[in-house]
């Protein structure tokens, strides 16, 4: 696991989180899917906002436990955040966000998040 760092394209949102990029999904939920989202499990203390919380625009649907997180000015889904199946909160971090991450280089194992709503 290392820390690595990112945000939103305008650069209001900034993050830092501690993960491990071997461990990354392409989720087939209907917004996934929509945004082409690969996601990389957080734990909650491992996930540091740095700037931006005062911007950020939150989106909720179906059952509304997942909340994605997106920056109004430039429109990028940095992260969502939401409970595990054991009830751990979370924070899911939209790789392609993270700085320097090389995605060409990342194969994401399917996860059917269809399934679950």
């Amino acid at each position: 696991m290392e820390f690595h760092t990112g945000g939103c394209h305008c650069g209001d949102v900034r993050f830092r989180a501690k993960t491990d990029l071997s461990q990354v999904v392409a989720c087939n939920c209907s917004i996934c899917a929509k945004k082409g989202l690969w996601l990389t499990l957080v734990k909650e203390e491992d996930f540091l906002l740095l700037s931006g919380d005062e911007h950020l625009k939150e989106y909720l649907f179906h059952k509304k436990a997942i909340h994605h997180y997106f920056c109004p000015e430039c429109g990028v889904q940095t992260f969502s955040k939401g409970n595990l199946p054991d009830g751990t909160a979370a924070v899911m971090v939209n790789i392609r966000c993270i700085d320097d991450v090389e995605v060409d280089k990342i194969s994401p194992m399917p996860f059917d998040g269809k399934a679950l709503l």
